[in-house]
């Protein structure tokens, strides 16, 4: 029996998604000590270090629309609610990242295929930012 819509929906995750693990196991291998889903921070990051004010967020491309901007790749079916929706979430991003650098936040953003084919890189670039 094929899922509707609405079920296949109803599994994405919000938080704790795949390439959010992937990115904290790496970190915590090497000793990097973080907070997770930060409820308490606008946007809510996915990893954040608050004593030294970095937010990280693991995007995937397809809900917060880099397919859509890149490749104009967009869902067949409801078309134009994909595209409203894939706005809206780019302009959230863009809000929640001026927030934040205007709180003195610096804000990491690592694409799901940044995570999955340079993990190391993510890393050290987080890394760096902790260093400073």
């Amino acid at each position: 029996m094929a899922m509707t819509r609405s079920e296949n929906m109803s599994h994405i995750r919000g938080k704790d998604t795949s390439i959010e693990m992937k990115l904290r196991e790496a970190l915590w291998s090497r000793g990097v000590r973080y907070r997770k889903t930060c409820k308490d921070i606008f946007g809510k990051p996915d990893i954040c270090f608050k004593t030294k004010k970095i937010a990280i967020f693991c995007d995937s491309e397809f809900w917060h629309g880099e397919l859509y901007l890149e490749k104009k790749k967009v869902p067949k079916t409801n078309t134009k609610y994909w595209i409203e929706k894939f706005k809206r979430n780019i302009a959230r991003d863009k809000e929640v990242n001026e927030k934040l650098k205007a709180e003195g936040w610096t804000v990491l953003r690592f694409w799901e295929s940044e995570i999955n084919k340079d993990i190391d890189g993510c890393v050290l670039k987080i890394l760096d930012e902790l260093n400073r």
